[in-house]
């Protein structure tokens, strides 16, 4: 009896994995590398420029105010198009906006341009994930789920340890960045996915007030305010404290590394226990991190603690949202918590930059432990546990 449930569960796995899977999460893995090279970059570019902590916060807020407007947009443009042109459509707009970085050094173009990338990134999100929900059921989405954000993390890591072995000018990091972006759109050339039926669609809003989704939608915002603060603010912390290019690209590595390592322990673990339970010790794993950055009682643990808590905190907000959601309200649902993911990375880094300007590099950590603390209390109220839908 064994080996056949042995055998059910490996063409379980397999089978979660189609070609057409396999090839999305191939142009994902081309998108991520260079979504992290200029993550990284382009606050340190701006730093050289001489240009102050809270301008580089606003260009950082204008590119997560892009994410915001794609979110809001990206389903209406599925709904229109499908997955597989939108997934094109959004390439674009991020290859685009990127090369066009190269002509002009302006901070109001900066803001723009950011903001289109960010636009178009977000679509990338939108379609990505929800392309992946609808192709899994209850059964297998969580596999589906891991994959989807261990590609993302591990083109992450690529794209910063490709910092220390690559010129990191401006000139010379675009050409090549944004050839990545173009080759992104080539694997979906060779698979389709299947247009999600228009007159089944549901109001991203409504998902949003679902109460049952409530603390899933809290804990993306919680996650958005934390890594769009570490993303787009860490770099300048380190920078601040004297290393080089490379140097931060091998840090920030580091954290995201910590990132993928945690990813199937920590699914696994909120499985097996409960999400809620996981989502407590993941926040307080964070502020313990925060406090051990502030103490100076290691960088390298410090941050592998952050990375491996608080980049799994997204993944399982989602798959506690998403629990109740029946097949036909998942591309609304992932809009409404890439929405909240995006209003918190938006509103982290120009808050946490204007008291980092006014007071010290410091106050990122202060406020990244905050943030935690308020969804722990959140989280630390009775909650009714979930009962998911049958498989889809």
């Amino acid at each position: 009896m064994r080996p056949l449930l042995n055998a059910v569960r490996f063409e379980i796995q397999m089978s979660s994995y189609s070609r057409p899977v396999l090839l999305l999460l191939c142009g994902l893995l081309l998108l991520t590398v260079a979504m992290a090279v200029l993550n990284t970059l382009v606050p340190l570019w701006l730093s050289h420029e001489q240009l102050p902590t809270w301008q580089v916060g606003l260009v950082s807020s204008s590119y997560f105010m892009g994410n915001l407007v794609g979110t809001l947009v990206a389903g209406a443009v599925i709904m229109h198009s499908g997955f597989n042109r939108s997934y094109h459509y959004a390439c674009t707009i991020f290859a685009l906006s990127t090369a066009a970085l190269s002509f002009s050094t302006d901070i109001w173009s900066w803001l723009a341009l950011r903001f289109l990338a960010g636009v178009g990134c977000a679509m990338v999100w939108v379609v990505v994930e929800s392309a992946l929900l609808r192709s899994g059921t209850n059964a297998n989405r969580g596999q589906l789920l891991a994959a989807y954000m261990t590609v993302y993390y591990l083109g992450t890591v690529l794209g910063q340890l490709m910092l220390g072995v690559v010129p990191t000018a401006v000139m010379q990091v675009l050409p090549w960045a944004t050839s990545l972006m173009v080759l992104a759109i080539m694997p979906l050339l060779f698979a389709r996915f299947a247009r999600p039926e228009s007159h089944a669609s549901v109001p991203m809003w409504a998902m949003l007030r679902r109460r049952s989704a409530r603390l899933g939608i809290h804990g993306c915002v919680i996650s958005g305010a934390v890594l769009g603060s570490l993303y787009g603010l860490l770099p300048l912390y380190l920078a601040h404290k004297g290393m080089s290019d490379a140097n931060v690209g091998l840090w920030m590595a580091l954290l995201v590394s910590a990132g993928i390592m945690g990813q199937w322990p920590i699914g696994r673990l909120a499985d097996r226990f409960g999400r809620i339970a996981v989502l407590r010790v993941q926040v307080s794993v964070v502020i313990l991190g925060c406090m051990a950055m502030l103490g100076n009682y290691g960088v390298v643990p410090a941050l592998f603690t952050l990375g491996c808590a608080g980049f799994t905190l997204y993944p399982v907000a989602m798959s506690w949202a998403c629990e109740t959601a029946a097949p036909h309200e998942l591309v609304a649902m992932n809009q409404a918590l890439l929405m909240s993911y995006t209003i918190g990375s938006l509103a982290g880094p120009a808050t946490v930059a204007a008291l980092m300007q006014q007071y010290s590099d410091d106050v990122l950590f202060v406020m990244i432990a905050g943030i935690a603390l308020v969804y722990l209390l959140m989280l630390m109220k009775k909650t009714d546990h979930h009962h998911a839908l049958p498989a889809a």
